[in-house]
């Protein structure tokens, strides 16, 4: 069966690197000749329009209908980056995918195991795997390794292989790809996603029901694996018993013996437990954050006033966890922090990656997710006003906007907001405001809440910016977490399946009914920003991706130390789940 006129018009402009609203795909499909008529608008439409109107189409060819309309009942058009999954009905818009991915855990439950993890895919330390084949058998691309790329770009042995984008110079040439992408065989889903759902007023029952629905959630993952009594049954036990508890920590602190003494906290009361010095489980202590719900086995002492820690369990990925794959080969492109408007924003860089995107050697890359950060925004930080290029927040996303609008018109985009973004810094942030959405509309960009969980042809993508990061690695060992090894701190937030664990710490956090930072679900992909350090590594066959900058090195990040890995792309076939770094400053 030949496709219908519409699906001609659409893989003929995907195919020209072109999008175009409803109305006018059928306008083009109508006419007598349809391939006649595009080439006529696109020859006279402006080289820096991508989308193309019904106005456009008007203005170039006779738009009296010579042909039936192509859709048997009449309904509106899909435009031409609709994703397989969308199904608009007559006058709707094209839906933006919000909610369409349900959040709960389909993971079996997971055998107990020791607060070790030694036998992890990843350490939770320096020691990081080939970054290839979940099942560990050698990849496609043996040079691709967990590890990071430091302030020197001197890379480690076994480090990706950079990929320098064509210059401007070229990009005439690699527009308008000699393939057209397979529009219909798309599918993306977006979840967990609370824009317009925020309900917390700052009142006290905001706070109690935010943590009681965090508590409820992560000790769902927890009871399977202990036989949990809840804290005021303990209280009730004899001395010497053996118990298990499931709680959240309220209180950290050391005796005046060198033990540690971790308070934990259900809906029932509090619990003292003791972690002995010298015990292999007292190290993990070290790993543990204010408020993240952890499960323990222990005995009580004499006077059953205490509980002597043996094991200690987080809620964890499972061992066992299987990422889900593509059924085609496909690729999406993980960046963030691009910070237009700053005086050190790399345009350049960018303008080469938008060039690489149309190329042939990027003509399976169909996906690009935009992990937050879009501007570089206003009142930041201290003095940041004698740091900025453009000093309106508004001409900023305009800014952005056009950068935007160099990518491949057929592209699926999907951003969310970021720490320098205009919308509120309490995580969950929600997407952004429709006046910045209409700024932000090249390529009909998703626009999602920080975090978000992408489903992008059945592989899940955990998009979150990156804020409690800094938190986690000021909070634990160097060994643990740093800045230069950004993927590690990433695995301590999926040990502890929550973004971002500690509350009323320097991460601002909004006390909503329900706590959207979360991870009921094991992502495939864990995509991150905001430290402007690249590092990648797989934590139990969970990519971790943190994606760098497209800034460089400003004042104040010279007051802090902070060195930015700049340009760089990493690129994920999602067939495979293999890694590659594209480098483009």
């Amino acid at each position: 069966m030949s496709p219908s006129p519409l699906v001609e018009v659409v893989t003929e402009l995907t195919s020209r690197g072109y999008n175009a609203d409803r109305e006018a795909v059928t306008l083009l499909a109508r006419s007598a000749d349809p391939a006649d008529a595009i080439s006529r608008v696109l020859e006279s439409t402006a080289e820096d329009v991508l989308t193309l109107s019904a106005d456009d189409v008007r203005a170039a060819v006779d738009t009296t209908p010579d042909r039936p309309h192509p859709s048997a009942d009449g309904a509106s058009v899909e435009p031409a980056v609709e994703t397989a999954t969308d199904t608009p009905t007559d006058g709707e818009t094209a839906a933006d995918g919000s909610g369409a991915a349900s959040i709960g855990d389909s993971d079996a439950a997971p055998t107990p195991d020791a607060a070790s993890t030694a036998d992890d895919t990843t350490s939770l330390g320096p020691e990081t795997t080939t970054i290839g084949q979940v099942d560990q058998t050698e990849p496609t691309n043996p040079s691709v390794s967990g590890g990071d790329i430091g302030a020197s770009d001197a890379h480690q042995t076994g480090s990706p292989a950079e990929t320098k984008g064509s210059g401007s110079g070229e990009a005439a040439t690699s527009r308008g790809r000699s393939q057209s992408r397979a529009v219909a065989e798309r599918s993306l889903e977006i979840g967990n996603d609370m824009t317009g759902r925020s309900t917390g007023t700052g009142e006290y029952t905001d706070f109690v029901r935010v943590f009681r629905d965090r508590y409820e959630r992560l000790s769902r993952l927890l009871r399977p694996r202990v036989k949990h009594r809840p804290a005021e049954a303990v209280r009730s036990m004899p001395g010497g018993a053996e118990v298990a508890l499931v709680g959240m920590i309220s209180d950290i602190r050391s005796t005046k013996n060198g033990h540690r003494l971790v308070e934990l906290e259900d809906t029932t009361g509090t619990f003292p437990c003791l972690f002995v010095t010298g015990k292999d489980v007292t190290e993990a202590v070290d790993e543990l954050l204010y408020d993240e719900v952890v499960a323990i086995e222990g005995t009580l002492s004499e006077d059953a006033g205490i509980c002597f820690v043996d094991e200690l369990y987080f809620p964890d990925v499972p061992r066992t966890h299987s990422p889900s794959r593509a059924d085609r080969h496909v690729r999406a492109a993980l960046v963030s922090d691009v910070h237009a408007g700053s005086q050190e924003f790399r345009g350049d860089a960018w303008s080469r990656f938008a060039d690489w995107l149309h190329s042939d050697d990027a003509e399976r890359v169909e996906y690009l997710l935009i992990a937050g950060d879009m501007v570089e925004g206003i009142g930041v930080y201290p003095d940041q006003d004698e740091e900025l290029d453009v000093v309106d927040v508004y001409e900023q996303y305009e800014l952005f906007a056009e950068y935007l609008k160099e990518v491949p018109g057929d592209m699926e985009i999907v951003m969310i907001p970021g720490n320098h973004d205009a919308v509120r810094l309490a995580e969950p942030q929600p997407g952004f405001t429709e006046e910045l959405r209409s700024i932000m509309n090249a390529h009909d960009a998703r626009i999602a809440s920080n975090p978000s969980v992408v489903s992008i042809e059945g592989v899940s993508v955990l998009m979150y910016h990156g804020v409690s990061l800094d938190e986690v690695i000021a909070e634990l060992p160097s060994e643990k977490a740093s800045y230069d090894h950004p993927h590690w701190a990433m695995a301590q937030l999926l040990k502890k399946r929550h973004v971002a664990p500690q509350y009323g710490g320097h991460t601002r956090l909004a006390p909503e009914s329900r706590d959207y930072l979360v991870m009921d679900e094991v992502p495939d992909v864990f995509h991150t920003g905001h430290v402007h350090k690249l590092g990648y590594g797989k934590y139990r066959n969970v990519l971790s991706v943190n994606s760098a900058c497209w800034q460089d090195q400003t004042p104040f990040q010279q007051r802090v130390n902070i060195d930015p890995d700049v340009g760089y792309a990493p690129i994920i076939d999602l067939d495979t789940l293999e890694l590659t770094i594209q480098k483009f400053a």
